[in-house]
């Protein structure tokens, strides 16, 4: 890899060389009975192909799910990573790479801010479209078309038939387009 231009995700030989002594090393538990005797089983996973797998999942931003098969086993990868989270590794490298800048650039201590805002992107409504949520409203209810009244599609609650309901009212509101329209009527004066 000399030479060439290394990918975000991916761990140089120098990276490499100061994570793997912060990587947990697995502990089998004394008090704990086993039906396999020692060394028997499945082998365990190579550690850098797992942290590789790892910083693949968080440089990129996809599910662990959808991790490729040249990492393994995507559910593995997520076991190990929720055991390294557990045991503090992140936390520890985290720490080492701080001292490190610091040592190399230096870091005013004494004074440090956090910022950060939340907000929709500006462009994404163009590049994904619109919300599926939203079904079209815009706020405002437009009229029905022909000037019809909303009403249910369901009889009333308390079990009686609506008035003219069968009598060619139109529907469950009972009077029909007569009474939609003598809603929409403008007062007699």
């Amino acid at each position: 890899m000399a030479g060439s231009k290394i990918k975000s995700w991916e761990v140089s030989d120098k990276f490499w060389e100061k994570v793997r002594p912060l990587i947990p090393k697995p502990k089998r538990d004394e008090e704990k009975t086993y039906r396999r005797r020692r060394g028997a089983g499945r082998k365990p996973m190579d550690s850098r192909k797992v942290f590789c797998a790892i910083m693949f999942v968080l440089r990129t931003g996809i599910q662990w799910k959808a991790l490729p098969k040249e990492f393994g086993s995507s559910s593995s990868v997520h076991a190990y990573f929720r055991k390294w989270v557990e045991a503090g590794f992140f936390l520890k490298l985290w720490r080492k790479g701080l001292a490190e800048y610091d040592e190399m650039e230096g870091i005013a201590w004494r004074w440090q801010s956090i910022d950060g805002s939340m907000g929709k992107a500006p462009l994404a409504r163009e590049s994904v479209g619109p919300n599926p949520t939203d079904r079209g409203k815009n706020g405002d209810q437009e009229a029905r078309p022909r000037g019809r009244a909303w009403c249910p599609a369901v009889a009333c609650r308390d079990g009686r038939e609506p008035a003219g309901r069968d009598a060619g009212g139109g529907g469950p509101c009972g009077a029909g387009e007569e009474a939609a329209r003598a809603d929409h009527a403008e007062p007699v004066r």
